[in-house]
Formats: structure tokens, C-alpha cells, sequence
């Protein structure tokens, strides 16, 4: 069902981005208002939809959904919401070794906060560092007119989103190129604490 979302690609490509990748090639174009290519994420509005609702609706590849989305402090969903990891990952480029953006880990769970019961949905949010979201200049002239400088206040809000079951997470996911980062591998290995009983 989700594979349709792969219409845009040809035939045998996969889509397989590094966190580098998402935010220079796909974000800060987005962002800068600039022609983006493939175009194969789509925009949408997260907070409505719970994470199993996403196929269809997200672009999927193997066993992660990827989108656009508006940042925004409400992450509450139908059934459950965003819980923030307090684990913020700067993403460096491998060309200049400058910040282009930020990674931050968010964790599923079912009901209202703070009660809710957490899952294994993982969301990976990736947002532009200050400043990397224009061509250059930091600060607009006072020769631009506001309705371009509105636009890109407007602009700099948009997030890369990439979801996935961590249930699902296996050695031979990272086929798809994937990298995991070493705080990835942390983050992802903290479930395992959750079952072990300390002695009193």
C-alpha cells in the first residue's frame, strides 16, 4: 500500500538518505524556497495522524515513513503523543564540518500525558541550525520587501520527520544505508533497560 509512494522513483532506487542528505538536500532547499528534487516527500500535518496511520499518507521506504511537517509544540494525536528524548544530535557536513542542522528523538505513547503508556514508535525531527536555512546572509536588507522576508520566517519552521517501529529494528535494516549514529545506538539500546529488576 505505502509503496505507491515510490511512484516518483525509477525502477530499483531506493530511498535511503543520511542525516546529512535530509537536511542539505531536502530541508534547507525547502526552506530557502528552492526547487527540491525527487519530489517524493510529502507535506503533511503530523500531530492528527498516530504513526501506524501514517502509510499511505507519509513516503515509505522499507520500514521507515518520511515528511515535511510544520514545527510545532502540540505533538498530541488521535490516540497518544510525542514524548521528547532529551538527546538533541548536532549533524555536521562532511564537506565544510559546519552544524547544517539538529536531530532530535521523540518516543510514542498511547494515551494522555503524562500517564500515557510509552511504544516502540520512534520519530527521528531533523531542523535546521540558525542560520543555515538562508543562502548566505544572515540578517535581510532593508531593500527586500516584507512580504519576502515574511515568507522566509515562514519557511524556517518546516522539519524533516522520519518514523519507524522500533519493534521492527534489525541488524538487516541497515540495508537500506541507513546510518546509526552512536547516539542512534544509545538511544535505541535504553529499551533494554526497562525489563532489568535492581535489587533493594
Amino acid at each position: 500500500m505505502g509503496d505507491s509512494n515510490n511512484v516518483n522513483l525509477p525502477p530499483g532506487f531506493r530511498f535511503c538518505p543520511t542525516d546529512e542528505e535530509l537536511v542539505v538536500h531536502f530541508l534547507q532547499r525547502k526552506a530557502s524556497l528552492l526547487p527540491y528534487h525527487p519530489d517524493i516527500i510529502p507535506d503533511l500535518d503530523l500531530y492528527p495522524y498516530d504513526p501506524w496511520d501514517l502509510d499511505g499518507k507519509a513516503m515509505v521506504e522499507g520500514k521507515k515513513w518520511y515528511y515535511y511537517s510544520r514545527r510545532t509544540q502540540n505533538r498530541i494525536t488521535t490516540n497518544g503523543y510525542w514524548k521528547a528524548w532529551d538527546c538533541d544530535e548536532q549533524i555536521i557536513s562532511s564537506s565544510s564540518s559546519k552544524r547544517v542542522g539538529v536531530k532530535k528523538y521523540y518516543v510514542f505513547h498511547i494515551g494522555e500525558a503524562p500517564e500515557g503508556v510509552k511504544t516502540n514508535w520512534i520519530m527521528q525531527e531533523f531542523r535546521l541550525s540558525d542560520g543555515s536555512n538562508s543562502s548566505g546572509s544572515s540578517s535581510s536588507s532593508s531593500g527586500r520587501s516584507k512580504r519576502k522576508g515574511h515568507s522566509k520566517l515562514d519557511s524556517s519552521n518546516w522539519v524533516i520527520c522520519r518514523v519507524f517501529d522500533h519493534s521492527y529494528d534489525s541488524d538487516d535494516d541497515n540495508e537500506d544505508g541507513t546510518e546509526l549514529s552512536c547516539l542512534d545506538e544509545v538511544f535505541l539500546s535504553l529499551d533494554d533497560f526497562d525489563d532489568i529488576s535492581y535489587p533493594n
